[in-house]
């Protein structure tokens, strides 16, 4: 699906997503990554849910985000909370959610200029 956004403050905006990709500013993006308004890290470790350690969560951190929305893929897993207990005990907000959920999410509270931070399962 393509989403079509005025992006006139510059930040990173989803612009599509499919099952094996998601599109960021219209570059295409097929591994797992973490999106901010203002940065992009690529090739986020965990390949898969069965892959997610709490070292995963703990590197959002140093990005300091209000909420995390982490996307998992086309289907709706809860990870265990010790995986996501860093981001509670720091009072960061951590939602669960599939990837075309989580991309349009994303896109709402970054154009309201908040520190999200998007963390997307990729194959």
């Amino acid at each position: 699906m393509k989403l079509h956004l005025d992006n006139a403050a510059g930040l990173n905006l989803f612009t599509g997503y499919d099952a094996d990709y998601v599109a960021v500013n219209r570059q295409r993006y097929q591994t797992s990554l973490i999106v901010l308004p203002d940065r992009i890290v690529e090739n986020w470790p965990p390949r898969d849910f069965a892959a997610l350690e709490a070292t995963h969560f703990e590197f959002i951190l140093e990005f300091q985000p209000e909420i995390v929305l982490f996307g998992t893929g086309d289907t709706l897993r809860f990870p265990h909370p010790s995986l996501t207990e860093a981001l509670t005990r720091a009072h960061i907000g951590i939602e669960v959610m599939n990837n075309p959920a989580a991309c349009r999410t994303y896109n709402i509270l970054a154009a309201e200029g908040r520190k999200v931070a998007a963390a997307l399962l990729l194959r």
